[in-house]
């Protein structure tokens, strides 16, 4: 099965059950009036839509070359992880209003039941589990998006224990502890956007993907390069091309020449693992 093909099978599996988490959070944040808890749900619901932007552009993204991006259509994938920031900048926003409009009016009533705190506990192991899975599949299928979901979801466990500390000591009388924990949990995903940026940016950008010893000390190592230069590289993770230069024996003709070159390329794709290498020969 192609990896695009699973990577959609996980993104379906994780959609249900984000939106389960999501249906808790919120029932439980409208019914106990915790501004924290509903930042939770909205964090959660952020999610949800991610998974659902991911199902769009893991499909876009696993289009062949065209004319119009002979490149393939692998940036899309990119671009998706890119706009998750979107939605993380907006849930600080709400989450960061909610709890200045808190603080400025007053005390706020939470009364969070026990049966609603043993829901809340139940949501933090699902985001464990959540985390644990998505974050493995990524790395074995080579997938930026679902390593970018999961550092996300990362943030929902750190986010939900934020929340039940909260809850715990407004039981206690502090009423402000809900609207605290609401600007933290808003911090937090300020950290994961960051991550998140620091992650794609370089891709969108076309920053050198490997390092250009790498790949020189790779072509060099074939039987008749005599050295390796004018090399680039780009590309994500799973999707990476690169190009390079390889001086010849000049007396070589151009059958040897050839076969030289496709050595080159083929100890690449093998060693650095390189979806695509163009190789120019010259003369020494």
């Amino acid at each position: 099965m192609p990896a695009s093909a699973l990577v959609r099978r996980v993104f379906i599996g994780l959609l249900v059950a984000n939106l389960a988490v999501v249906g808790v959070k919120l029932a439980v944040g409208i019914t106990s009036g915790s501004l924290a808890v509903l930042g939770g749900a909205v964090d959660s619901c952020v999610d949800a839509l991610n998974n659902v932007l991911a199902l769009i552009i893991v499909r876009v993204a696993a289009k062949e070359p065209d004319e119009d991006h002979p490149y393939g259509h692998g940036k899309f994938e990119t671009l998706g992880a890119l706009a998750i920031v979107g939605f993380l900048s907006i849930t600080c926003f709400e989450l960061v209003r909610g709890a200045v409009n808190h603080f400025v009016s007053g005390s706020h009533r939470v009364d969070v039941s026990d049966f609603q705190l043993a829901l809340l506990v139940l949501t933090l192991g699902v985001n464990m589990l959540i985390t644990w899975y998505e974050h493995r599949r990524g790395v074995e299928l080579g997938s930026e998006l679902l390593v970018a979901d999961a550092a996300h979801t990362r943030a929902d466990v750190f986010i939900t224990v934020g929340i039940l500390v909260g809850i715990l000591l407004t039981r206690q009388g502090w009423w402000w502890a809900d609207s605290t924990v609401a600007i933290i949990v808003a911090l937090a995903i300020v950290l994961v956007a960051y991550r998140i940026l620091a992650r794609t940016v370089p891709v969108l950008v076309d920053q050198r993907a490997i390092p250009t010893r790498d790949i020189q000390d790779a072509a060099q190592a074939v039987p008749g390069v005599k050295s390796a230069y004018a090399i680039r590289s780009r590309g994500p993770s799973d999707l990476r091309y690169a190009e390079v230069t390889v001086c010849v024996d000049r007396h070589a003709d151009v059958e040897s020449a050839h076969a030289i070159a496709d050595q080159v390329e083929e100890r690449l794709k093998r060693d650095l693992r390189l979806h695509e290498v163009t190789v120019h020969v010259e003369p020494c």
